[in-house]
Parts: C-alpha cells; structure tokens; sequence
C-alpha cells in the first residue's frame, strides 16, 4: 500500500457502492495511488463480511487508467459480470465482491472530496448501522436488471430478486447463477418467460436478494440465464417499437359486430390473443391475461386491428 491515505492528489475517480451492506458509501481514488480491498482491518478498504477474502482484490490508479486485480480471492472479483485476474476499468464499469456491488465514477473537478481516512470511517460506520437481513440490495436505476442479472450468473449466485416498482412486485429466482422461474405479483396470468421479459424492461424500482426459496414451481425455465437475458432484449426491442403503433394500454377493445372478417384465417397465436380479447375490456387488460408473451401479442393485435378483427376507442 502506498500514499499518503489521508492526503496526495485530488480524487478523478471514486469507487462508489450501489448495493450491498455498505450502499451509499463512496471511496475516492487518487492518482499514483494502491488500493486493497479485503477484509483485514489493516487494509484501505475493509469489507467485512464472509464472502469477501482477508485480502480480496487491489486497485491501482495510474495517470489515465485504473486497474483491478484479484489477489486469490476464494469467491473471485467481477467486473461487468465477468469474472478477472486482471482487467481494466472505466467510468461507470460495476465490480462484485462479495455482495457488494461496486461502480467506479467520474468525480474530477468535484468540490469537497472525501478524503480516504473519512470515507474508511463512513464505510465502517454503514457497515455496522446496516442489519444483516438482506444479502444484497439496491436500486435498479442505478444497475438495471440485465446487469444484476449477468453479475449474479456469472459469479453462480442462489436466491430470490424481489424486485418492487410502481408496476408491482417481481421475484426472479437463481439457482447457482441459473434463473429458473419468474413472476409478478404471483400471477398465474403472467407465465415465467413472459414474466421475465416483462421485468427485463422495467426502469424502476428496487430490488433486493432474499435465501433461496426450496419450494417447487411449476413450468421451470430451462435456458440459460445468458440465453434468457439476449433473447428477453431482443423481444423488448422490437415489443418497443411495435407499441408506438398500438393504441395506448388505457384504450377500450371491442369485437365488430357482425363480424366480417373469418376466424377460420386466424393463425393459433392470432386466434388465442382474438379469444382473450372478446373478454378485455383495454389494451392493457389483454396483455396482462393473455399467456403469450408481450411481443407475440403486440405482433398478434396489429394483426387483429388492420384486419378488423378488433377496434379500439380512446
């Protein structure tokens, strides 16, 4: 460890924590300056908890670049949901260890920088007000669900993200890293894939780790979590752009009547999403009771609605 801890250069960087036991906390981080992580109280930064090494990782900041290394860590150090030995990292770059989840920001030119003595003592402080209920927690505008996500998998985590929103309660549950089930507001509604999906576009909220939970479910996601993640993007790409030429979710469907148009045209998914429809009373109604997940129904009632098989009325 080198450098005068409480003193030396203006901070560029800092390394701030935005889930885990010391949330809200903030290290600065000075040029020409070794940083390690671990959880000897001798250390500059001292997490306390068991999945964090003695001595877990170092970062060190040169002029223009800052560096991470693992120091033989038994649970490993992550960086953007990839596990490293050695890697480089840049603004806005998240680090896992333990189960605090670590973003390096910008904050040159920043008046009143912490100096590391006083952000030590703030971090030591949290730790102890913090109770040990939770393993994990955070804000998910401050790392988005696919970036948990892939943080989780990739370092084999097990357990339950509750995730809370103005748009109700999401659980998505891990085993080994692995995502197995999914859902919100335990409805049966709203199957697994689609419930996963769903949550994947979800902007805000808060999410937190709860234990593992050991009862069965039913329908268990087979894919991988990688898998699950590229093709839940995928389907929320192209769900957004369908959406803006779909009447708004508050719209009221109705079924013509008479109907001109032949049922016996209809695919299967088109027939299921026309079935759901004649009891819908909204467009948001119908999303949310039909099975199939948000982009097969988009794609099904542009379908329904340019061959008047449904009207909707604002």
């Amino acid at each position: 460890m080198g450098g005068n801890p409480s003193g030396g250069e203006a901070a560029q960087w800092a390394l701030r924590f935005i889930s885990g036991k010391y949330q809200g906390g903030e290290f600065p981080l000075r040029p020409n300056r070794e940083i390690v992580i671990g959880r000897s109280s001798e250390l500059d930064m001292v997490l306390v908890e068991d999945m964090v090494s003695r001595k877990h990782a170092k970062i060190v900041t040169d002029e223009n670049v800052v560096t991470i290394e693992d120091l033989g860590s038994t649970n490993g150090t992550f960086v953007n949901g990839e596990k490293v030995r050695v890697s480089e990292i840049k603004d806005g770059d998240r680090i896992l260890i333990g189960t605090s989840i670590i973003k390096l920001v910008t904050i040159a030119g920043e008046p009143n920088a912490l100096s590391e003595t006083e952000a030590r003592s703030r971090l030591v402080s949290a730790g102890n007000k913090r109770p040990p209920t939770k393993s994990m927690s955070g804000n998910i505008e401050e790392i988005p669900l696919p970036d948990l996500l892939q943080l989780l998998s990739t370092s084999r985590k097990s357990g339950v993200i509750v995730i809370r929103s103005d748009l109700g309660v999401g659980k998505i549950y891990l085993r080994k890293g692995q995502i197995y089930f999914a859902s919100i507001d335990e409805s049966f509604n709203t199957g697994p894939r689609k419930a996963m999906f769903r949550l994947l576009g979800w902007s805000h909220g808060f999410f937190e780790l709860d234990p593992p939970d050991e009862r069965e479910v039913m329908d268990e996601l087979s894919d991988s979590t990688e898998g699950l993640l590229m093709e839940g993007m995928r389907q929320l790409d192209e769900y957004r752009v369908l959406t803006e030429k779909l009447p708004p979710p508050s719209a009221a469907l109705a079924i013509p009547h008479p109907l001109e148009s032949k049922l016996r045209d209809l695919g299967p998914e088109e027939l299921d999403v026309f079935q759901v429809a004649l009891g819908a009373e909204t467009v948001r109604a119908l999303f949310d009771e039909c099975s199939h997940t948000d982009l097969t129904i988009a794609e099904k009632l542009r379908v329904l609605l340019d061959k008047g098989y449904v009207v909707a009325t604002e």
